[in-house]
């Protein structure tokens, strides 16, 4: 915390990575929000359940972005 003081807390967070760590967090919190744990124990299914998650995530990114328009 003192080097954020002293750095300033922009410089702080380029340096120290903060803020590519709270993206990762981010993404696995949002990966987890169908359940913590795979449901299935055979490795070719959890292949095909991550992937499932993933078009899941990828479908909510999808609908959460927004719709940008150039005026000039």
């Amino acid at each position: 915390m003192a080097a954020a003081w002293y750095l300033g807390w922009r410089l702080w967070k380029k340096r120290s990575g903060y803020h590519w760590r709270s993206l990762v967090e981010t993404t696995m919190e949002r990966f987890k929000l169908p359940g913590a744990r795979l449901a299935v124990r055979q490795p070719e299914r959890q292949f095909a359940e991550m992937h499932v998650r993933c078009a899941i995530l990828n479908t909510f990114h999808r609908l959460g972005m927004l719709a940008t328009v150039s005026l000039a």
